[in-house]
């Protein structure tokens, strides 16, 4: 190989070996994602079988990083506890070593085999999981492959007197080793990628520095899952902190060891590919022994260092739950866009209750304050919507897809709700105030009434989406046909105020009807929260449109069987004529 492109050959070769460990991961979640949640859900049992279920889990994956994406959703929504999930990450980060054991062979010869073998399956499988396996056995193939061009390509630094003499300055400085690795690994994402890229090139580190390269990527791994969650809450960020500190623990007392770890391990193999595998493998099972036994005090220890957040951000409220890191996993990236959507709910939620405040304020800024909240409940809108715009993307089931248009339209409606608080319902409540208006004593009441009613209809909508619950969704229908009919009333009272020549319900009338008006235009909007879960049981329209239809039939069928009837008896009259006439 021409000096000049070595560095090229290997960079290609890195990028390969990225890009093929990604695809497998990818490829192994999206097919097998379902079981692999199930499994983790459950084991919580006891530790040491949660760090079980954690390292076969990841074998699988062959990325902690996936599987910590999972247990992140899992304590976002309550089903695990902190302690059981750091126990399942000790055992995850034990099962990305396996795959990086068997590379450790010289099994080059079966490249050809997996690419032939996964291009087959891949074109000719006429069955999903088919072609998701053949994708993960072309995976397979380009990573052993990438592996054979890295070697290919590391020849010429064996012989280059300038890599020796850095590498021979480095090896006496194995902190910035280990942090230049870790730097790699947070860069791409992959632990088991750049442990195998140092094993390709193990026969040119001197010394101990493979090692602790080794260590360097683990503590990476740890550090890409931190970055994942900085947006995050504080539950989603305890767990990739309290992996990234035991990850940080092992590594500080195993430097200082490192001299006779080479030892140790050169008696076992005479091969510095297997040696640094094996290193990497025995020093997160060292981790596992040492660590799972103190999952429980860590748990305490980050619960009480990352504390929750108390109230929301007065100035500026951005998307807190949208992962990006997900979005290549429909279930759980709708599962983040219903959490954001359920945010979106309490802020338009606050602003409905606020909004009587804003009916008897005695300031504008009270008004202004209830009125900037509509432009959070925007922002969350669009961010809500373009991510499931994202989602869309991928090949959806046909539940997912629903699952979308379901989001992007309840969203689209609590906008809506926010709009008509901040440009209808505030507009008057600064009018009424800015002309010094007071409701009568009665009208006040019918106000505070109705609104009560529709915070209830608010309440139970959000329970009808989350719940998808088919009573509920007809209960939530039902109640807007009662609000119609109270609202009805109520303009009625009014106006037989208005009869009676009652001062404040003159000066406020436009304002009065306007908020019933308003209010019920609100619970129209969360009526529809009902309709996706009617129309799946074929309630939603068609009853009353074939009640529609039957009540149309009924009156052409009276008005039929009138029709045969006359002329029935016109014909009898005529019979009787003629009958009369032969008679006579």
């Amino acid at each position: 190989m021409s000096e000049d492109f070595w560095l090229i050959h290997l960079l290609g070769s890195v990028a390969l070996l990225l890009w093929a460990t990604k695809m497998v991961s990818h490829d192994v979640r999206e097919s097998f994602g379902a079981n692999f949640r199930r499994y983790l859900s459950r084991a919580t049992q006891n530790r040491w079988l949660a760090c079980a279920t954690g390292a076969g889990v990841a074998t699988a994956l062959q990325s902690s990083t996936a599987t910590a994406l999972l247990l992140v959703t899992f304590l976002q929504q309550g089903l695990v506890m902190l302690a059981p999930a750091l126990a399942i990450m000790l055992g995850a980060d034990i099962g990305t070593t396996v795959v990086v054991q068997v590379l450790s062979f010289d099994i080059s010869f079966l490249a050809p085999g997996l690419l032939i073998a996964g291009f087959l399956a891949f074109s000719a499988g006429q069955f999903a999981w088919l072609r998701s396996l053949g994708r993960i056995i072309l995976a397979l193939g380009l990573i052993v492959l990438s592996l054979n061009m890295i070697v290919d390509a590391t020849e010429p630094m064996r012989e280059s007197q300038l890599v020796e003499t850095v590498l021979d300055a480095l090896a006496g400085q194995p902190v910035l080793a280990l942090i230049i690795a870790a730097l790699l690994t947070w860069l791409s994402h992959s632990s088991a990628a750049i442990v195998l890229l140092i094993m390709s090139m193990s026969g040119v580190f001197p010394g101990t520095l493979g090692l602790a390269l080794v260590l360097g990527a683990n503590v990476g791994s740890g550090l890409v899952m931190i970055g994942l969650t900085a947006q995050g809450d504080a539950v989603t960020k305890r767990l990739p902190i309290g992996n990234l500190l035991f990850r940080v623990s092992g590594a500080l007392i195993a430097l200082p060891l490192l001299e006779p770890i080479s030892a140790g391990l050169g008696m076992l193999e005479d091969n510095p590919a297997r040696d640094l595998a094996n290193f990497h493998t025995l020093f997160n099972i060292a981790l596992a022994l040492l660590f799972v036994p103190l999952v429980g005090p860590m748990a305490r220890f980050l619960e009480k260092a990352v504390p929750e957040e108390k109230s929301l951000s007065e100035e500026r409220v951005a998307p807190r739950f949208l992962d990006e890191a997900v979005i290549d996993q429909p279930s759980m990236a709708l599962a983040c866009a219903s959490r954001e959507m359920m945010r979106m709910a309490d802020l338009v939620e606050t602003m409905l209750r606020q909004t009587m405040d804003g009916f008897k304020a005695n300031e504008q800024e009270t008004i202004n304050a209830i009125s900037r909240r509509d432009n959070d409940v925007d922002r969350l809108h669009e961010a809500i919507k373009l991510y499931v715009a994202k989602v869309m993307r991928n090949q959806l089931s046909e539940d997912e897809m629903k699952r979308c248009f379901d989001i992007m339209a309840m969203t689209t409606d609590l906008e809506h709700i926010g709009d008509v608080i901040d440009k209808n319902l505030l507009r008057i409540a600064s009018k009424r105030l800015r002309n010094r208006l007071q409701f009568s004593e009665e009208g006040w009441q019918e106000i505070k009434e109705f609104h009560g009613l529709v915070v209830s209809q608010m309440q139970l909508a959000m329970t009808v989406f989350f719940s998808r619950d088919i009573e509920m969704a007809r209960q939530l229908v039902r109640e807007k046909d009662k609000i119609r009919d109270w609202e009805q009333e109520a303009s009625e009272r009014h106006m037989e105020r208005l009869r009676h020549g009652q001062t404040e319900s003159i000066e406020t009338s436009a304002l009065h009807l306007d908020i019933l008006r308003d209010f019920k235009r609100i619970t129209a909007h969360l009526t529809s929260f009902a309709h996706p879960i009617l129309k799946s049981h074929g309630e939603l329209l068609d009853t009353r449109l074939k009640a529609f239809e039957e009540k149309e039939a009924q009156v052409q069928g009276n008005s039929g069987a009138a029709e045969q009837s006359t002329e029935a008896k016109a014909g009898e009259k005529q019979h009787k004529r003629t009958d009369d006439d032969a008679g006579s």
